[in-house]
């Protein structure tokens, strides 16, 4: 627990109370400080990554804790969007699919994990993360922005990457999803026999 890659793992996760409370009926020194605290969890989210593979410290708890705070950080994000309108109407569309597919793909991981096998990460489910990144990161910003640079584009940026995160959330997730329910109908079938 005490290594440095679990304990960034960890301030991401202790971060969103204090996400949630900047983004709270935020002006827009709130959203800014979001911003800016969003782009560090960011970052501790390549450093622990990063430091964990490099010096050989990936422990069992880093690999459940990571993605459980990125999700936790990703649902928090798009509640408070949400609630600063931020994203409405048919923009709430994507953001439900991102936040379904991650409880689903949770649930598939540790479905699948039981039987031992592992869902590796697919190149589009990168490009997914990034756009989704991206997206939320503009977003937060878009209240800000014309308080920093009048002419920053933040808030479509924000929708048309939320946008192309949502259509690849759905293809990734239904890739994952194949290949799952393959498992669990070999896994099934084997049982019968």
């Amino acid at each position: 627990m005490s290594s440095l890659p679990n304990l960034l793992t960890l301030s991401r996760i202790l971060a969103v109370p204090l996400f949630v409370v900047l983004m709270w009926n935020a002006g827009w020194v709130g959203y800014t400080l979001a911003f800016i605290l969003y782009c560090i969890a960011g970052l501790t989210d390549y450093l622990d990554g990063y430091l964990a593979r490099a010096k050989g410290t990936v422990s069992r708890l880093g690999v459940f804790l990571d993605p459980v705070a990125d999700k936790i950080m990703v649902a928090a994000v798009i509640v408070m969007l949400i609630h600063n309108d931020l994203i409405a109407g048919w923009h709430v569309i994507p953001a439900l699919v991102i936040i379904l597919r991650e409880i689903t793909v949770s649930g598939l991981r540790e479905f699948l994990a039981t039987a031992r096998i592992s869902l590796p990460v697919s190149q589009l489910a990168k490009w997914k993360t990034t756009f989704q990144m991206v997206s939320l990161g503009a977003l937060i910003l878009a209240p800000a922005s014309s308080h920093w640079w009048p002419a920053l584009p933040s808030l479509p940026v924000g929708i048309v990457a939320l946008w192309a995160a949502g259509l690849l959330t759905l293809v990734t997730g239904w890739d994952y999803l194949r290949v799952g329910l393959r498992h669990m109908t070999d896994r099934s079938a084997g049982e019968q026999q």
